[in-house]
């Protein structure tokens, strides 16, 4: 095909030289007893350089010898004839024919020069197309179609497979334009014989072999001493430039391949080790809730045992009731754990309806059960409040969580307030405020984080995360607010009905 095309170049070149010769020598012609020799040689030249422009120094030196042979026929005395009369038209054709010869052979230079020069522009331009895939962050499949997409509209071809290895043997795992056929595949991967091995003991030598198989050619990528794939074309052109190329495209497209698989397994590697985190803090946040409760129980259950009838109907009493609150303690903490399950699956669904603040606020008293009945609670909750649009569970079990750390961090005899109002924007913002020590300033930032625990057993854990994680699936914010007197208090926002 390229010799088809330098052949047709090479004689519109000529054709080209002929024409210009043809008509520069019509309007010389009628001049010529009023030109000398060699301006008529200089006008002559030009046939030379649009002859050479074209089609090369072939139809350039094609073109200088029609100039030759018109200059001496029709513009050198005795005219219509080659014989030279005068030495000095000597001198002017050797001169014309030197002169002739040079400029082709300089504009040809020159035209070889600039067609390198941009056949290289392309090829650096194609390179810098293909390079853009390492610094691309793209997912695997798409990193995987971008590939072949690119290196088969970069040079043409018919199609291009890209086969890598999965479980140890070559699998087609990407096809631009025409695909393998499936015995093709089969060749590929098992290499003619045994399968084709990929160890990094025996990596392929990277290049373009000849064709292994009828129809198309194969490409190894390989990076950092180790094979990564092969790349199978269709319609390569068999010029060195083209295949040097290729195999520098092979060398970008296997290190792009190579960062894709680094980066999927430090990605690996990283969640590996936010789960083994996530896990040591679950173990840590648990241990410590489930600490006072079993002590409180173990405790409870050691007295009824080793005291027997000594003890009074009322202490016994006391007693089993104290096992009874610690035991609904440590169900409320299995419920949070289940509810973190759901959070971090992704499982939490929404099930609105129209909901009073009061009936909210007394259920989730409910669920504390024994544990608030000790307790006091300062109530201000407007009767006229209007009704919220919640998932009445979620923002029950949000509101007994807050209620729980209330109680625990209030001194005992000092109540814990609960307060709502309307606010602008359709809300209702609910307040619960304790009397107890307060939130360090240095916990402020992380309280409502999962898992996290101040030292000593501060604020914190599965109980406010929940809290934040159901509100915020509404919509809705939790904050820290400033407590009058001292104390910790927990503000938020509930949406409300619609016209409401």
């Amino acid at each position: 095909m390229r010799l088809s095309l330098s052949r047709r170049r090479a004689l519109l070149g000529v054709l080209t030289a002929l024409i210009m010769t043809a008509v520069l020598g019509a309007v010389l012609l009628p001049l010529r007893s009023h030109l000398d020799a060699a301006t008529t040689a200089l006008v002559l030249v030009i046939p030379v350089v649009g002859g050479v422009s074209i089609g090369g120094f072939g139809a350039g030196l094609a073109g200088a010898t029609l100039c030759f042979l018109a200059y001496d026929f029709f513009f050198l005395r005795p005219y219509y004839t080659f014989d030279v009369a005068r030495g000095s038209d000597w001198v002017a054709v050797a001169v014309y024919a030197a002169v002739a010869v040079i400029v082709a052979r300089v504009v040809a230079a020159a035209n070889s020069a600039r067609s390198e020069s941009q056949r290289r522009a392309s090829e650096v331009r194609r390179l810098f197309d293909v390079s853009e895939l390492l610094v691309r962050d793209l997912p695997g499949p798409l990193l995987l179609e971008t590939i072949v997409k690119s290196v088969r509209s970069e040079f043409g071809l018919e199609g291009v497979s890209l086969l890598l290895p999965v479980d140890g043997r070559l699998q087609l795992v990407a096809s631009a334009g025409e695909p393998l056929a499936s015995e093709e595949v089969d060749h590929l991967a098992a290499g003619g014989a045994p399968p084709v091995s990929l160890a990094p003991s025996r990596p392929p030598r990277p290049g373009l072999p000849k064709a292994s198989h009828p129809g198309y050619q194969v490409v190894a990528l390989a990076a950092t001493g180790r094979a990564v794939g092969l790349l199978a074309v269709r319609g390569a052109r068999a010029g060195r430039e083209d295949q040097e190329l290729l195999r520098a495209f092979a060398n970008h497209l296997a290190l792009a391949l190579e960062r894709a698989t680094l980066r999927e397994e430090a990605l690996r590697a990283r969640l590996l080790g936010e789960v083994d985190r996530v896990r040591r803090s679950l173990v840590g946040a648990v241990s410590h809730d489930l600490r006072t409760p079993l002590v409180t129980i173990k405790l409870s259950a050691s007295t009824l045992l080793e005291s027997g009838s000594s003890l009074g109907p009322g202490e016994v009493k006391e007693l089993a009731e104290l096992v009874d609150t610690q035991a609904d303690r440590l169900d409320r903490l299995v419920c949070n754990l289940l509810d973190t399950t759901r959070i971090q699956s992704g499982t939490l669904q929404l099930r609105p309806q129209p909901c009073a603040v009061l009936d909210l606020v007394e259920e989730a008293l409910a669920v504390l059960g024994r544990s608030s009945e000790s307790r006091e609670v300062s109530w201000q909750v407007p009767a006229e409040l209007p009704l919220v649009d919640v998932d009445p569970l979620l923002v029950r079990q949000a509101l007994a969580n807050l209620l729980d750390n209330a109680f625990r961090y209030s001194p005992p005899g000092q109540p814990v307030k609960v307060e709502a109002r309307s606010r602008p924007g359709h809300k209702v913002e609910l307040s619960v405020t304790d009397q107890g020590p307060g939130v360090p300033e240095e916990e402020r930032t992380h309280i409502f984080e999962m898992f996290e625990r101040g030292e000593a057993g501060g604020r914190g854990g599965l109980g406010l995360a929940i809290a934040q994680a159901f509100l915020e699936a509404h919509g809705e914010r939790i904050w820290l607010g400033q407590a009058e007197g001292g104390g910790a208090q927990f503000v938020l926002t509930l949406p409300c009905v619609p016209g409401s």
